[in-house]
């Protein structure tokens, strides 16, 4: 199972990149000519084996932001997210650069979320056993039922941080551990397909509909 899902992501993400190359490399111009003038963004973020790696994004927001504000944590209408950040936020556009790490094999197509440090240690430790037992992943059941994840923070009565705490992880825990005990070719097409609907289609409710048994 592990080497043909390693074999699919090597295959699908170098085809997915010859693909989008056309326009991968104009909004790397477009971000190295605007905003503070860099391509990408790199985070640690926790792994397989509970091993940190750097996770690529294009860069979306001012250098300096994991020492202003909320640190790691982007809150719904950051200040500090560019203007042209907004734009590859919303459409999720800056998380291609991630196709870079399913090749090097930090990443796969569909996994856990990867977090960083601090929010990964929101976990219980049994959520957290789990986890690092899947490599992350680019999608998965936590991404799509957590996409607008700065929505809900934006909306909850709690501060941002106690939101996270108590309303966001236990949830983003369950789907997680639903993920690794239905993983499998299928499951992992599906997910994908679905990622792709509720991008197009935000408000849709897809996900809920096709798996019935999501907690």
């Amino acid at each position: 199972m592990h080497f043909f899902k390693r074999l699919f992501d090597i295959i699908v993400a170098l085809i997915v990149l010859t693909i989008l190359s056309p326009l991968l490399i104009p909004i790397g111009i477009l971000l190295l000519l605007t905003g503070e003038h860099y391509i990408f963004y790199t985070q640690n973020r926790i792994g397989i084996g509970g091993k940190e790696f750097g996770l690529l994004k294009f860069a979306t927001m001012l250098k300096n932001s994991p020492n202003i504000g909320s640190g790691d944590v982007t809150l719904h209408r950051d200040p500090r997210v560019l203007p042209m950040g907004r734009f590859l936020r919303a459409s999720k556009i800056n998380e291609l650069p991630q196709l870079l790490n399913i090749l090097l094999g930090d990443m796969s197509f569909v996994g856990p979320r990867p977090l960083t440090p601090r929010v990964f240690n929101y976990y219980t430790d049994e959520a957290k056993s789990i986890v690092i037992k899947m490599k992350p992943g680019l999608t998965g059941a936590g991404s799509i039922i957590f996409r607008d994840e700065e929505s809900i923070m934006g909306n909850s009565k709690l501060p941002w941080e106690e939101c996270v705490k108590q309303e966001i992880m236990p949830r983003k825990a369950a789907a997680e551990k639903w993920y690794f005990n239905h993983q499998g070719f299928i499951t992992d097409i599906l997910l994908i397909f679905i990622t792709a609907w509720v991008v197009i289609f935000p408000e849709s409710n897809i996900m809920q509909k096709i798996f019935k048994d999501l907690p």
